[in-house]
């Protein structure tokens, strides 16, 4: 039995997390750092710079704290490579998310995103918002 926290957030989430610490997404992502691991695919990993990247938070982040932000999450999430190809969602952007739930033999997945929430559970594992994963954080992990 796999006891290791293992959460996958979508990208929606993390930019939050990035831009607000303190945000709800903010204190979801780093209780998953703090209590396991946040798990990552390659195409999560793109998408999520991408969209980084974007000019429009020129405003919050600097582009070398963002950089940093990116550097940093490489170095502490642990990056794993899909194998199944998964078609669910009804946004299919978003069936990478599902991909590295599965490839990742996640824990849950934290999102906003109701294309995915509509899904809950899939495959047994659960998909919640950030409020929801923080209310469950601690079931999710064991205890010290």
């Amino acid at each position: 039995m796999n006891l290791e926290l293992r959460c996958v957030f979508d990208t929606n989430a993390i930019v939050s997390a990035a831009l607000f610490e303190h945000s709800i997404p903010g204190r979801a992502f780093y209780a998953a750092l703090d209590r396991g691991v946040v798990v990552l695919s390659p195409a999560t990993f793109v998408e999520l710079t991408d969209v980084l990247r974007r000019k429009k938070f020129d405003r919050y982040l600097t582009v070398d704290e963002r950089e940093q932000f990116l550097a940093k999450l490489l170095h502490d999430a642990r990056l794993i490579e899909t194998t199944e190809t998964i078609r669910q969602c009804r946004d299919p952007k978003d069936d990478k998310f599902l991909e590295l739930v599965v490839g990742g033999a996640a824990s849950c997945l934290a999102s906003g995103d109701e294309d995915l929430l509509i899904l809950d559970p899939f495959r047994g594992v659960p998909i919640l918002t950030p409020t929801k994963f923080l209310e469950r954080v601690a079931e999710f992990a064991p205890p010290s």
